[in-house]
């Protein structure tokens, strides 16, 4: 009988593409993780992995295996679930991860809607860039994300995680006062902006890429001449004439735009497109349930909320 362990640590493997990156991720050692994906290949009777350069990739066999992997875990979860359910566990810690500006628009709001609706359920919350979440829950560090759509991210019809949506956002451009387009009325278009220097996030970060996209829809490619993930320091450089960019709107709340025009865009690509995600079937669980109802009516006020309804719009399946 396959051990439901192994599959895990084969997930793991899949994933990071090295044995000492998985380990990392499930607190073993690389020397236990070698050991588990050695007696999985005994019990299947198949070589799973092969070297490739420094890493490992799946063999035909593994690819198969990895595919019941993701239904086998899935089914395990939902039975942790029920059985949570049936023992009445509305009491415990749910550990979730999210982007800065997540945790201020719809995570912190949720927590003070658990205080009075599901008081037995407490949050811990981590901070992680809009690319790290997912990874994170995936690897059991937590057990809920607040993520954003990007680049490499898992697909939306990926198995492995059941997504809420909770609200998308505009990016807006930010240009120097003294900037010719700066007090034109309208929306800007993005391919107005192609000859600029730019300032932006570096990659990896998901703003990074709704930059890229944004701009790619236009046309041309962003002369990235300065890097920050800060958006402060990003409205900082552009108020000295260091270049134009653009930010999520949500960002732009409480930071000092002296300096700074702040301009809509014309351009669909640049937008934010937020979400909650669990694990296959952890939705069902009753510490996790709360939850996500909490998150979905904070996205809903930010929606509704008269002076924030030009900014955030509710996001639908």
């Amino acid at each position: 009988m396959i051990d439901a362990r192994r599959l895990r640590t084969l997930r793991a493997v899949a994933d990071h593409r090295t044995v000492t990156a998985a380990a990392a991720a499930l607190y073993l050692t690389p020397s236990a993780v070698s050991q588990q994906l050695a007696a999985l290949e005994l019990e299947t009777g198949h070589e799973l992995l092969t070297r490739d350069g420094r890493g490992v990739r799946l063999t035909a066999a593994g690819e198969i295996l990895v595919g019941h992997a993701d239904a086998v875990l899935t089914q395990l979860e939902r039975a942790e679930a029920d059985l949570a359910a049936y023992a009445a566990g509305a009491r415990g810690v749910v550990t979730v991860a999210s982007f800065a500006t997540g945790i201020a628009l719809v995570l912190a709001p949720a927590i003070a809607t658990l205080a009075g609706a599901a008081p037995g359920v407490r949050l811990k919350v981590l901070d992680a860039e809009g690319d790290a979440s997912l990874p994170m829950l995936l690897d059991g560090q937590a057990d809920l994300a607040v993520a954003v759509e990007y680049r490499g991210a898992p697909r939306a019809d990926d198995r492995r995680l059941a997504r809420v949506p909770l609200y998308a956002e505009p990016f807006d451009a930010v240009l120097p006062t003294g900037h010719p387009l700066a007090a034109r009325p309208g929306p800007l278009a993005v391919a107005e902006l192609a000859a600029e220097p730019w300032i932006g996030p570096y990659p990896g970060n998901p703003c990074h890429d709704v930059v890229l996209l944004a701009c790619e829809h236009a046309g041309f490619t962003p002369r990235l001449e300065h890097s920050s993930d800060d958006f402060r320091a990003v409205v900082a450089l552009a108020s000295a004439g260091a270049g134009v960019a653009l930010v999520p709107r949500s960002a732009l709340r409480g930071v000092d735009l002296a300096g700074v025009a702040v301009r809509p865009v014309e351009s669909e690509p640049a937008t934010r497109k937020v979400f909650a995600a669990v694990r296959s079937g952890a939705e069902r669980h009753p510490l996790i349930r709360p939850v996500l109802a909490a998150l979905r009516e904070a996205a809903a006020r930010l929606a509704a909320e008269p002076d924030a309804a030009p900014v955030l719009t509710a996001t639908h399946s």
